[in-house]
Order: C-alpha cells, then structure tokens, then sequence
C-alpha cells in the first residue's frame, strides 16, 4: 500500500472519528431530557387504605350451657328473629328428672321440719307441766326431772333449727334444678337475623366452656348497624384519629361507594402469640373499625371491604409532584438561626444530613437543588410548606432522570406528548 493511500485512510478514520465526538458534545449539549411542571396549587386529600370484612356492630354467638341433643329446632339460616323468641331445645329428660328429685326432697325437708317443730312444742308443754306440779309439791317432782325436761327441749330446738336448714338446702337444690332445666330451652337474646347456623335437629349440643368455636350453635347478628375492621400498618395508624369520614368499597358492590367513619382504633397490635414470639421483622397491624353509614340492605357478614381513611385535606395548597421530591447526601446546611437566603458562613456550620428537595429548573435550562418542607401527602402530589413559590418550574420526571441530576447539570424539557406517553406507560 502506497504512503498516499495510507494517509488517505487515516484522514478518513480521523474524520470520522471527530465526527462521533462532535455528535456526542452536541448531544451532550442539549442536555438531560426531563419533564418540566410549573410550581401550582392543588386539592389535596391524604388518605390510608386498608382492608377488612364487613360485619355487624352488634352480634351474639350463643352456645349451649349444658350437654344434650337437640330435640327441636325452629328457626333457619337467615331468618329474621325478635328478642325473646324460642330459638332451640335440647332434650330436656334428665333435667325433668333432677327437678322432680329436688321438689321430692323439698317435701322431705319441709315434713322433717314439722315432726321436728311438734317434737319441740312438746318439749315445752312437758317442762311447763312438770315446772308447775314441782312449783305445787317440790317432793312430786325432783330437779334433776325439770334439769332433763330443759335438756331436751334445747334438743328439739337444735332440731327444728337442723330442719329449717335442710329445707333451705333442699329450695336451693331445687332452684338449681329448675335453672339447669331452663338451660333446656334457648331464646333470641336480642333481635335480628340468624347469620350462622351450625346445627342441625338431632345433633348433640356440647357446653361452651370446652370448645368455644364448636360448641357455637348460632349466631344471631343486628344488620341495622354494619362496620368494617381493617388492619392499618403502625406507620399510618397514627396519622387516623377517632371521627375521621371514609370511603368503603364493597367487593359485592363494584360500582358503589359508601361513606363510613372511624368509630373505634386499637390500642394493642392484631399479632397472634406465635408471630409476638417470633422474629420482629414481621408487620405489626392495628385494628381500626369503620361504621358504614348507609349499609345497602343485601349486606351479608364477612364481605370483603376496602377503606379509604381520610386523615387530612388541604384546599388550594401550593404542592409538587410526589416523584418530584428527592433526597440528596451530605448537602450543607445553614445553622437554624441563619436566613434561608443569606450567604453560608463555614464558622458556624452545623454540619451535613440527608436532604428533601427538588431540582429548579433556572433560565439557562440548568438545575439548582433546592431544600424544601413538605406536608401531608394526596395521591400524586406533596403539600409545599416552605422553599418554593408558584410558578416555580421543577423537575418532575422521570425518576431515573430525578436521582441522576446534579447540580448545574444541563437539561432540556421533554415534549408534552411525548411525557404523556411515558407517562401513560409508566405502571
């Protein structure tokens, strides 16, 4: 190869090659794409969602007290059921029986108690008799015969005391009895409607104190008046305050809203004893109940809820996009007591932390990091309480754009339409 066509194509990789940096300085030139928003004002609604089940404000699961089959049976899942009202009845023969055995026993104890009240009237009339005839003639009847006569009149009275006694005892076996036989027969304790029903006729009924949850028999439940119980995580249980209005969504009703109100919030956490003995890494849950106040009337317990708390609302607030707000490392802070504007004085530099703020975009189309305080938080945007003015232009996307800026950096604002595609596509 000759020294001209050597020097040819060295002219021509050079010629390329400053062509490429050229490109590149003048893409480089044009700066960062990013979406560009003005500084406004907004509505802003902050708000914690939970979910939950829906079920009655007031319910009962009665359980029976005694052990038995069920020998009748009157209502059925769903009915409607007033207070008062004979629900079930577990067969009753053996109650039966242990009250006639108390009433029998009674009778005994009341019959001990006459003999014994006889006995001691006698008594008396004896050791008066004998009282008078020695107060006649003391050589008719000795003192050892009256000093007996006493004796035993203070028996029969021992007794009628032991008889009365036993009737009290016998009254109290029989008012046992009697209650163990009312246990027989169930009633509404309350109205509304049966929303469980776990027996059937001839089933046995087992004592609630052994098994709660088996020996449940039914549940009756007051639909007038329906909450939900959501579990709220501890970083926004706190921000939820007693009185606070909601918005529920009924899984059952897609395309209705219902409006509630925070009624109740816990104050220990919804953690089982396995998960309390467990590591501490797992999620800690509160549980706030809401009251729905208008409840369509198909409402069934345990619907699954979704609750829109409203904690907070700002009308017409200055406000920044919440993909916006960044944080920056060790950026130099002003002491407390010196201006946001006046200069920095390195003599009384409290030292560096973690910053919030936005990048501003100047007149030069190059950014400035900028601290700012923000509030409560709505959907999309963060309340602005110091740092920023209206009309402001912010950088507000994209993220990856947001956590690379620096500084000065050049930037160059992205079309509108082409920010509403990404913006679309962004899930």
């Amino acid at each position: 190869m000759s020294k001209g066509v050597k020097y040819g194509v060295a002219a021509t990789i050079a010629v390329a090659i400053i062509a490429l940096v050229a490109v590149s300085a003048a893409k480089k030139d044009k700066g960062t794409e990013v979406r560009v928003e003005a500084v406004g004002k907004q509505d802003l609604v902050a708000s914690v969602t939970a979910s939950g089940q829906v079920s009655a404000q007031r319910k009962v699961d009665l359980s029976a007290d005694i052990t038995g089959r069920i020998t009748r049976l009157a209502v059925k899942d769903g009915d409607v059921v007033r207070e008062g009202q004979f629900l079930l009845q577990i067969d009753p023969q053996q109650y039966e029986a242990q009250v006639q055995r108390a009433e029998a026993a009674l009778a005994n104890a009341k019959a001990s108690l006459a003999q014994s009240r006889a006995n001691q009237m006698q008594a008396q009339r004896n050791l008066e008799r004998q009282q008078e005839i020695r107060r006649t003639n003391q050589a008719l009847v000795s003192a050892q015969e009256v000093e007996q006569l006493q004796t035993q009149l203070e028996v029969n009275a021992a007794l009628v005391e032991a008889a009365e006694e036993n009737v009290k005892q016998a009254e109290a076996s029989l008012k046992d009895a009697r209650f163990q036989l009312s246990r027989t027969t169930i009633y509404a304790p309350m109205s509304g409607r049966v929303t469980r029903l776990n027996v059937e006729l001839g089933e046995t009924a087992i004592m609630g104190t052994l098994n709660k949850d088996a020996a449940t028999l039914l549940t009756i439940s007051d639909m007038s008046v329906l909450e939900t119980k959501v579990k709220v995580d501890e970083t926004d249980v706190s921000r939820i305050s007693l009185g606070d209005s909601a918005v529920i969504q009924i899984d059952a009703f897609p395309d209705t809203t219902f409006i509630g109100r925070v009624t109740e919030i816990s104050n220990s956490s919804v953690r089982g004893a396995t998960a309390a003995a467990s590591t501490t890494d797992q999620a800690i849950d509160y549980e706030v109940t809401v009251r729905i106040l208008n409840p369509p009337s198909e409402t069934r317990p345990d619907f699954s809820s979704t609750a829109k708390i409203i904690t907070d609302t700002r009308t017409q607030a200055l406000a920044i996009p919440i993909i916006a707000l960044t944080v920056r490392e060790n950026e130099a802070l002003p002491p407390t007591d010196q201006a946001p504007n006046a200069p920095a004085n390195p003599a009384v530099e409290v030292g560096k932390k973690d910053v919030e703020g936005v990048f501003v975009v100047g007149t030069d189309n190059k950014v400035a990091f900028r601290p700012v305080r923000v509030g409560i938080a709505g959907e999309k945007y963060f309340e602005v309480l110091d740092g920023l003015k209206p009309g402001e232009r912010i950088v507000a996307g994209t993220y990856q754009a947001i956590r690379e800026l620096r500084d000065g950096q050049l930037v160059r604002e992205q079309p509108q339409d082409s920010a509403a595609t990404k913006a679309a596509r962004t899930p």
